[in-house]
């Protein structure tokens, strides 16, 4: 496979994990499905962070756009074209990892939920994690089963980080072959 089809190829699955990461950020803003919560200012910490709507979201979208750019122009497109998707590339790298870092904080400390009278984030500075014990979660009283809605925004969020790091980590080494090497000889192979 050429460096150009390879480009093609990582920003077409970039596209969706970007677009899964700003669904995943801007739904973790309405706990319970209710709007109430933000705005009294009850949102989780780690959600005002937007690392799926900034990090996995938009520092990975442009990256994917220029990348498919890049990879559409023929089979390698031409050297200073590869030469830039890395340092696109590398963009996308680093908002991956804000994203990353931001769901696994998101998911140490727990949501931030009504707990008999006062909101507070019951897990955060435990001894024993809440995520391997269920009988923690009844602990937050409000918004309705938080626990559960975090819990899966925020795993959603790891995992499509944890993919956007490893495309854009390939197309960093795809961008160096394709700025080495040069376009192919068969300029017919699409």
């Amino acid at each position: 496979m050429c460096t150009g089809r390879c480009s093609r190829c990582i920003s077409g699955a970039l596209y969706p994990l970007a677009v899964i990461s700003i669904i995943c950020n801007i739904l973790l803003f309405f706990p319970g499905w209710d709007v109430k919560y933000v705005k009294d200012g009850h949102i989780t910490e780690e959600v005002k962070y937007m690392g799926g709507l900034v990090g996995g979201g938009l520092m990975v979208l442009v990256p994917a756009f220029y990348i498919h750019l890049t990879g559409k122009q023929g089979c390698c497109a031409n050297r200073c074209g590869m030469f830039l998707s890395i340092a696109f590339a590398a963009v996308g790298v680093a908002g991956a990892l804000y994203s990353f870092a931001v769901a696994v904080l998101g998911l140490q400390n727990g949501p931030l939920c009504k707990v008999a009278l006062i909101w507070t984030t019951p897990f955060k500075d435990r001894d024993t994690s809440y995520l391997t014990d269920r009988k923690w979660w009844g602990t937050c009283w409000e918004p309705k089963n938080v626990v559960e809605f975090n819990v899966g925004l925020f795993s959603t969020l790891l995992v499509t980080s944890g993919l956007q790091l490893v495309f854009c980590a390939i197309q960093m080494v795809n961008g160096l072959f394709g700025c080495l090497c040069g376009t192919c000889s068969n300029k017919g192979v699409l």
